[in-house]
């Protein structure tokens, strides 16, 4: 059994809510993850947090009461909130603490996401040229990959298509509306193969979770903790060609998502035949496709056989992104990796109401970050 429990999760609603800084959307979901394990703000021995756009997760402690509490602020592109969780669990396995705070949030302007180049150790001409804009990225990624191992548009429109028929039965979700897949194919094409329906956006929303050792569950008498399993973060490799890379390499080596779900598997002990439900980063519904393969859950190119068969249905072979995944709730960067783990506590703790997976024994989170890295996290009961 794992040392570190995951005691209690809160969640701000994801969509837009103007008027209310994301700081303050990380205020209400820490608050809520206090209370539903039963502890104080005054309790907590260190915490982790982040946001992108949002400012310092470490401002907050000026709402939740000056402790004196270490709080460490972790910015790792669309990873944070796994890294924090990281970071978290490390602490407490290292003694450091028997309970922490991990938090994350953010509140982006509208449109698409506008990194520059300098920011990322990149010339001028990458983003001249458009890479920046990670709509076409990962538009042209995907492209490459739907040739190699024939996955067709249909797919595509079947994978948003289920997204937003399970953000319709998640109250967190910022699209809870139902899409036929006639209207997701037919909509205006953002990056060709990619339609309008087929993106998440830029969103808010915040993730508050609280760790405790395996000491402090006994002490606190926890009825049903979640236990963490394992936590992984790895960077890109030799040869994997990731989000912000500017060269294609002749010999391609396995991507950051292969090396961090290799990890986690090792590190829990398990295999992905064992996972109950999975929630993977799907930025576009090419991604949530692609992420199916690199985490080990089915051979590349069978994914087309698995969607259509309804086998990341909820009800099928393995849920995908019961929540709808960021294509249903959008993705504010800093609280994004920590919505899959709310997610999966509330499917193994039985409380995801019309979303339930039936029997959810294991369930598996992964993230993805710029400029090509990942964080996967694996709990159970």
């Amino acid at each position: 059994m794992s040392d570190v429990a995951i005691i209690g999760a809160g969640i701000h609603p994801f969509g837009r809510h103007d008027g209310v800084p994301g700081l303050r959307q990380g205020v209400v979901a820490a608050r809520a993850a206090l209370a539903d394990a039963g502890v104080a703000w005054s309790d907590i021995e260190i915490a982790f947090g982040g946001s992108a756009a949002a400012g310092n997760a470490d401002t907050m402690v000026t709402e939740l009461g000056l402790t004196g509490v270490p709080f460490l602020n972790v910015a790792n592109g669309c990873a944070t909130g796994g890294s924090a969780l990281f970071s978290a669990a490390a602490a407490i396995r290292a003694g450091m603490a028997d309970l922490a705070l991990v938090v994350g949030f953010d509140k982006h302007p509208r449109g698409a996401f506008d990194p520059k180049p300098a920011d990322w150790g990149l010339p001028d001409w990458y983003g001249e040229v458009g890479l920046m804009l990670t709509t076409q990225f990962f538009a042209l990624k995907l492209r490459r990959y739907m040739e190699t191992y024939g996955i067709s548009t249909r797919t595509l429109g079947l994978v948003a298509e289920k997204a937003f028929a399970n953000g319709a039965l998640a109250p967190h979700a910022w699209r809870r509306t139902p899409l036929d897949l006639e209207t997701i194919l037919s909509a205006p094409m953002v990056n060709d193969p990619l339609t309008r329906y087929m993106f998440c956006q830029p969103a808010e929303g915040a993730v508050g979770l609280v760790l405790a050792s395996a000491r402090k569950v006994r002490e606190l008498g926890v009825a049903c903790p979640v236990w963490l399993r394992a936590t992984a973060v790895r960077t890109r490799p030799q040869g994997s060609f990731e989000v912000f890379s500017p060269s294609l390499d002749l010999e391609r080596g396995v991507s950051p998502t292969v090396l961090a779900s290799r990890a986690a598997f090792e590190e829990a002990g398990l295999g992905p035949e064992d996972v109950s439900v999975a929630q993977l980063q799907d930025t576009e519904s090419g991604a949530e496709i692609m992420h199916m393969a690199e985490n080990g859950f089915c051979a590349d190119g069978a994914q087309e056989a698995w969607i259509a068969e309804g086998r990341t249905r909820i009800g099928g072979k393995l849920p995908i992104n019961t929540d709808g995944g960021c294509l249903a709730c959008g993705e504010p960067i800093g609280a994004s990796g920590l919505r899959q783990v709310y997610e999966n506590v509330q499917q193994l703790k039985g409380t995801a109401g019309a979303r339930q997976v039936e029997g959810a024994r294991v369930a598996y989170s992964h993230v993805y970050g710029a400029p090509g890295l990942s964080a996967v996290t694996i709990l159970s009961l």
